[in-house]
């Protein structure tokens, strides 16, 4: 057993914790294996405190936070991990039967390693107890980042690297004709002026012949030269080469206009079916990634289209034509000249799908630079705040390490591959020369001929080289083909009607039946039945993560109920046209977000059409009006980027102004003044009075004085409705929300805060 602890399964490194390594090695017998680890956080009393469970080869071993000695329980049948998690605190039992014998809690920022821990022990426990060996119960690689099972430890993970398990291949970029389609008129001009082109190239090689035969050789053997036949000659070569310069021209020109609105269409289609999917698929992706798929993929095949592929085309046509070119003048100098064909489409073969899976990963490891550039960017303050400068600089430098990594690994294929071409192509046309002066000297051919031949084989293997190339060129345009089709064939969570129906103005009813959801295996939201009147206020209120803000997010349709069925007016939301029903709601967030652009722009969004008269009574009744005449321009003053010009109490306003201008019918307030000290938020509480009036209202508020007016409370718990009532009816029942108050008063009667204070608030 050496110092660092090796393991064949880990939670994200290849070695467990230095400050473990020692009590670890010491607790393990002789040949046995760590396959994964857990360091629980938690104690029982749910104080931070460190703690290991350990999966090996034979057995469980944990030593808990609040504990100095490790327990074993080796491997047998009817022993079983449990995984659960309530409120941020996750946790495993260890179960034989129907007995507890261990727990161990921890955060749920653990949880991809505690769900990896439990799988790694059913396996493993089931592959004991089957009586495998120790050489079978070696596990495979995991993925560092989010501990899914890897085929090998040089794969790909199949969550963190994309969408699809799908390799990329060539054929990725035949999808690409529907975007092309529009355009296949001048797609067809341009070919037809490529086969022009390179008709017109070849002319120059075949006059080379006469011209050494019939002027320059008898010349030489003392013949006059004819003037007028060497004119014709010249003026042979001078044309083709000007009607080939012109026809490449126009073939270019073509193309790259193409090209470009392919990569237009392509990037306007991504956006617009990316601003189609649910929040579930943002909640997975990285926004540099995506910003990256959408520019520099789609810019990488845009050249590919304008400049790569028809040059491919040019290439062919050239090797054909000059092929049949060569076969007319001499068939067995033909055949050796294209003696170097099989090894070079060989070679290509070997290298493709290596050159292929190399560039999708540096497309991919390219995308953790832009990752870290959208984290930074938008949060300079804080790094500078907390100044974090150098820790940024590292993680960049790492992203940049990484990336220069895989392009090692690529170039090695690549640097090998194109010089080996460029040999047997040299070695060919050495093949020729000898084979063509062995033929001038038993008088099969004219040295004019040998001459043709050998300008016709440079053009010959300068183009088969060419095509070499461009199969880097080919497998980057696929990988990145691939990247882009992969969010264009994610389907939402949250689909269209196949036949929606119409709606225009809804009153606000609203039906929670039986309603459930879930994050994957995690149910959040269970069994959960309230009706909401039009008009009517409901305040949610609850523990952290007891389900308020899923529910909200299920009745704006962000995302699908699992079970049973939301109603508004009586129908189904999912019967609904997404963006018709979502205009009959207007959200206010507690960290408004404000677009780059004027105050004007911002509070018409959800009203791009709004007067001007229409934009200021919104902010008059936001009471917005009096602060955004005392900017440098009104209404016409920027807001910088995400609104950072403004306070946080005037973005808020901004956002309340937003809502009124679109006049809904259905209000959601998610923790409007939790953000604002107490004098913003009397002024932000005068706007959101103007804004529930007659509107059903659902608030998730941190202070009572947020729901001063609502109907009702509901208050939820391990995502159910355990208690609905008014303020004083629920106080009296002395239940779930009574105890929420008491908590809530002793904290601030903690912090010193007055009487007075502490009736104008409540806990969320």
């Amino acid at each position: 057993m050496t110092n660092h602890l090796s393991v064949a399964n880990v939670h994200s490194r290849s070695t467990l914790p230095d400050e473990w390594q020692h009590e670890v090695q010491s607790s393990l017998s002789v040949g046995e294996t760590v396959l994964a680890w857990l360091e629980v956080d938690l104690d029982r009393r749910l104080h931070f405190q460190p703690g290991m469970v350990i999966v090996t080869d034979r057995r469980l071993l944990a030593r808990a936070p609040d504990s100095k000695s490790w327990k074993i329980w080796g491997y047998r049948e009817g022993l079983a991990l449990r995984l659960s998690d309530h409120a941020g605190v996750g946790a495993i039992e260890l179960v034989d039967g129907e007995s507890r014998l261990a727990d161990w809690r921890f955060t749920l920022g653990l949880n991809p390693a505690a769900l990896r821990l439990v799988d790694q022990f059913t396996l493993h426990r089931d592959r004991y107890l089957a009586g495998l060996p120790a050489a079978e119960l070696a596990v495979s690689a995991v993925c560092p980042n989010c501990n899914a099972t890897l085929a090998s430890a040089d794969a790909d993970c199949p969550h963190c690297s994309g969408e699809t398990g799908t390799p990329p291949t060539t054929w990725t970029l035949f999808r690409l004709w529907r975007f092309a389609r529009p355009y296949r008129g001048r797609l067809l001009t341009a070919f037809v002026l490529t086969l022009l082109s390179t008709a017109a190239t070849l002319v120059a090689p075949y006059l080379t012949m006469p011209l050494m035969d019939k002027v320059l050789i008898p010349y030489q053997n003392g013949t006059p030269i004819d003037t007028g036949l060497v004119k014709l000659y010249l003026l042979g070569l001078f044309g083709s080469a000007l009607f080939a310069w012109v026809l490449g021209w126009g073939r270019t020109y073509i193309l790259a206009l193409v090209s470009e609105r392919i990569g237009a269409d392509l990037r306007t289609s991504t956006y617009e079916h990316l601003l189609k999917l649910s929040l579930q698929y943002f909640g997975g992706k990285r926004t540099g990634d995506l910003m990256a798929r959408i520019g520099s993929e789609s810019d990488r095949i845009c050249i590919f289209l304008s400049l790569h592929l028809m040059d491919f085309a040019t290439d062919v046509l050239m090797i054909i034509m000059t092929a049949a070119i060569l076969f007319s003048i001499n068939p067995w100098l033909a055949l050796v000249t294209l003696l170097p064909l099989p090894f070079i489409a060989w070679m290509i073969h070997l290298v493709r799908d290596r050159l292929r899976h190399g560039f999708e990963k540096i497309d991919r490891i390219w995308s953790e630079v832009t990752n870290v550039l959208a984290d930074t960017i938008p949060g300079i303050r804080v790094v500078k705040a907390f100044a974090q400068e150098k820790r940024e600089t590292g993680r960049f430098r790492e992203a940049n390490r990484h990336y220069l990594t895989v392009n090692d690994r690529v170039n090695k294929v690549w640097s090998l591959f194109s010089p080996t071409v460029t040999l047997l192509t040299e070695i060919g046309l050495l093949v020729v020369w000898a084979f063509g002066i062995w033929l001038v000297s038993h008088d099969q051919i004219t040295v004019g001929v040998l001459t043709a031949f050998l300008t016709y084989i440079s053009r010959f293997y300068t183009r088969l080289d060419s095509m070499s190339r461009i199969v880097s060129v080919t497998q980057k345009a696929a990988a990145g083909a691939k990247r882009i089709f992969d969010i264009l064939d994610h389907v939402s969570s949250v689909p269209e009607a196949s036949h929606p129906v119409s709606v225009g103005t809804v009153s606000g009813k609203i039906e929670l039946r039986d309603v459930g959801f879930r994050y994957g295996s995690r149910s959040v939201i269970r069994n959960l039945n309230l009706t909401i009147q039009p008009g009517e206020m409901i305040g949610l209120v609850g523990h952290s993560g007891s389900g308020k803000s899923t529910l909200v997010n299920l009745i704006c349709r962000f995302y699908d109920v699992a079970d049973g069925a939301i109603l508004v007016d009586g129908e189904d939301i999912r019967s609904l046209r997404v963006a018709d029903f979502r205009r009959n709601i207007g959200l206010v967030l507690q960290e408004p977000f404000l677009f780059f652009g004027t105050i004007a722009d911002n509070i018409a969004y959800g009203k791009p059409d709004a007067t001007r008269e229409e934009i200021v009574a919104a902010a008059r009744a936001a009471h917005a009006h009096e602060f955004i005449l005392r900017l440098p321009h009104g209404y016409d003053s920027l807001v910088g980027e995400r609104g950072q010009a403004l306070s946080g109490g005037e973005r808020q306003r901004i956002s309340i102004a937003r809502a009124l201008l679109i006049n809904p019918s259905i209000l959601i307030l998610d923790e409007a003044t939790a953000s604002v000290d107490t004098e913003t938020e009397k002024e932000i509480q005068k706007a959101l009075d103007n804004l529930v009036r007659g509107r059903t209202t659902i608030a998730i508020a941190h202070r009572l004085s947020t729901l001063r007016r609502a109907s009702r409370l509901v208050v939820m718990d391990k995502g159910e409705i355990v208690e609905v009532g008014g303020h004083e009816e629920l106080i009296a029942r002395e239940g779930a929300y009574y105890r929420l108050y008491q908590a809530q008063q002793r904290q601030v009667e903690a912090e010193g805060v007055s009487e007075g204070a502490l009736s104008e608030t409540v806990d969320d």
